[in-house]
C-alpha cells in the first residue's frame, strides 16, 4: 500500500524548470505542501503556480543557490518560518556545462559542475537534515544520472559529478542507519529538458541533435518515479533507481529513427 504523503512538506531545489518542476506539480496533486527553491525567481513562481492548480495546498518559492552556502542557508531560515518538517528533501538542482574533451575543459565549467552536483548537494542535505523527521517515512532524493556509473568522451567532469552524487547517497545511509530516514538516487538517461540548452550553453539546433530520432524520456516521466520511490511503505528503501528511455540500451548504444 502506498504511503500518503497528503499535508506533507516537500523541499525540491533546482524547481525552476524540467525535473524539479514537473515534480513539484506531481507532489502538489498528491496534496503535498511545497518549498520550492531555484535561482530564477520568476520561474520559481511559474512552478508553483502549476502546483498549486495541480492541487498543492501551499507551493512557496524563495531563491536559493546552492551554490553559496549562504544562500542556502537563508533559504533554511525562510523555510522554518513556514514549516518545521520536511518529509522530502529532493536535491534536484544541477546540470552539465560544455561538452570538451579535459585538454580543452574550461575552469568555469568545471566549477560550475562540481558546485552545482556535488557541493550544492552537500550544503543543502546538511542544511535541511535537522528539519527531516526520523522514523516517519521521510526521504532525501538526490537526482543522478547514468553519467555517473558510465563514463563518456567529453563528460569527465560531469560524469565524475554524478558519480560525487551517488557515492554520496550512499555514504549518506550509512551515516543515517538507524534514524528511519530513507535515502535514494534516482538516475536519468537521455531525457529532453533543458539540459541540453545549458550544456550547449543556448545552442538549440546542437541540444536538438541530441534527441534526434529518437523518443526520449521527459521531466514528468522522472517526477512520477520521485513520487512512486517516495511514497512506498515506510520501512521500504528503494537505494537507487536507473531510467532510461527504451531506445537507450545504454549510453553509447541509441537507436535512431530513420538512420
Amino acid at each position: 500500500m502506498a504511503f500518503s504523503l497528503a499535508g506533507k512538506w516537500i523541499l525540491i531545489t533546482g524547481a525552476s524548470s524540467g525535473f524539479g518542476a514537473a515534480a513539484a506539480s506531481a507532489f502538489g496533486a498528491l496534496g503535498c505542501n511545497l518549498l520550492l527553491a531555484a535561482r530564477r525567481l520568476d520561474r520559481l513562481e511559474t512552478t508553483a503556480s502549476a502546483a498549486r492548480q495541480a492541487g498543492a495546498p501551499q507551493a512557496l518559492a524563495h531563491v536559493m543557490d546552492v551554490c553559496k552556502t549562504a544562500s542556502v542557508e537563508k533559504f533554511v531560515l525562510w523555510a522554518k518560518t513556514k514549516t518545521n518538517a520536511v518529509d522530502v528533501l529532493i536535491n534536484n538542482a544541477g546540470g552539465a556545462h560544455g561538452l570538451e574533451p579535459v585538454a580543452t575543459g574550461r575552469d568555469e565549467d568545471w566549477e560550475a559542475m562540481l558546485q552545482t552536483n556535488v557541493l550544492g548537494i552537500l550544503r543543502v542535505t546538511r542544511a535541511v537534515l535537522p528539519m527531516i523527521p526520523k522514523d516517519s517515512g521521510s526521504s532525501i532524493l538526490n537526482i543522478g544520472s547514468v553519467a555517473g556509473r558510465t563514463a563518456y568522451e567529453g563528460g569527465a567532469v560531469y560524469c565524475a559529478a554524478k558519480a560525487g552524487e551517488l557515492k554520496i547517497t550512499q555514504a549518506l545511509r550509512l551515516e543515517l542507519n538507524g534514524t528511519g530516514i530513507r535515502i535514494g538516487t534516482v538516475d536519468p538517461g537521455l531525457a529532453r529538458t533543458e539540459f541540453g540548452l545549458v550544456r550547449f550553453k543556448g545552442d538549440e539546433a546542437r541540444a536538438d541533435k541530441v534527441y534526434e530520432g529518437v523518443n526520449p524520456l521527459v521531466a514528468e516521466d522522472i517526477a512520477e518515479a520521485l513520487v512512486w520511490v517516495a511514497t512506498r511503505p515506510p520501512h521500504v528503501n528503494i537505494d537507487e533507481m536507473v531510467i532510461k528511455p527504451v531506445d537507450q540500451a545504454a549510453t553509447f548504444k541509441v537507436f535512431r529513427r530513420g538512420k
